[in-house]
């Protein structure tokens, strides 16, 4: 998760979630590139005492800085796009939940069971344990197997919100009315923290959500008592 005075992202825990990272970190090399070049172009510019009068009017020069930012553009579009189409695709998810938002709380549903089904809400500051974030924390985690593909379905029951884990990269609006879809793979167990983020109300802060990934057989043994109890 986030840390005070954290510069970068967190540690990506999902495979698109080190596609963007590497993306960013591509683009933000050519932009440290260009920077670089035009303060070098403007000192020049500023400090020298020469005139060059064929630099005045150069029909090459006007070619290059023409075709040169063309490619660059393409440098950053072609990533981009691959990036685009990887977050869209959804290819026979293991396992599907259906996120939906309320006003303040999440309430999930996985549709591959008959009656498994929660409400999530944030644990308030004094019923804190030791070691437990604060605003961050919910009484029920949504359980997932690692190393599979999951599918959640985003909707809301009142006004706009927005499903959202960082470390996954994954961020869904949730729209009244509306079924959204969006799709993730866990590529190593623990615990992941997100928000809500889109401005929701009141109590916008207050609906944190918790991703807990587990192995397989530590997942099935979680549903089966989920199912008992209910």
């Amino acid at each position: 998760m986030a840390h005070p005075s954290q510069l970068g992202f967190q540690d990506a825990a999902s495979p698109v979630m080190e596609e963007l990272i590497h993306f960013h970190d591509h683009t933000l090399m050519i932009v440290f590139l260009i920077s670089t070049l035009v303060l070098y172009i403007i000192t020049a510019m500023v400090t020298t005492k020469l005139t060059n009068k064929y630099i005045l009017d150069s029909q090459e020069i006007k070619i290059v800085w023409t075709i040169l930012p063309a490619i660059i553009l393409i440098m950053i579009a072609l990533p981009s796009l691959r990036i685009l189409y990887l977050m869209d695709e959804i290819n026979d998810p293991h396992l599907t939940i259906k996120a939906m938002g309320h006003q303040w709380y999440w309430s999930y549903e996985y549709t591959d069971y008959e009656d498994l089904g929660f409400d999530s809400y944030m644990i308030q500051t004094q019923d804190l344990t030791p070691g437990q974030f604060r605003l961050l924390e919910t009484d029920h985690r949504m359980v997932v197997p690692m190393e599979s593909p999951i599918r959640v379905l985003v909707s809301a029951e009142d006004v706009l919100h927005s499903w959202a884990v960082p470390a996954l990269g994954v961020k869904m609006d949730a729209v009244p009315g509306r079924l959204n879809q969006t799709a993730f793979i866990v590529s190593r167990p623990g615990v992941y923290y997100g928000q809500c983020s889109e401005i929701c109300g009141a109590n916008h802060s207050f609906m944190p959500i918790v991703v807990e990934a587990v192995p397989l057989e530590h997942f099935e043994a979680w549903s089966s008592s989920m199912l008992e109890e209910a």
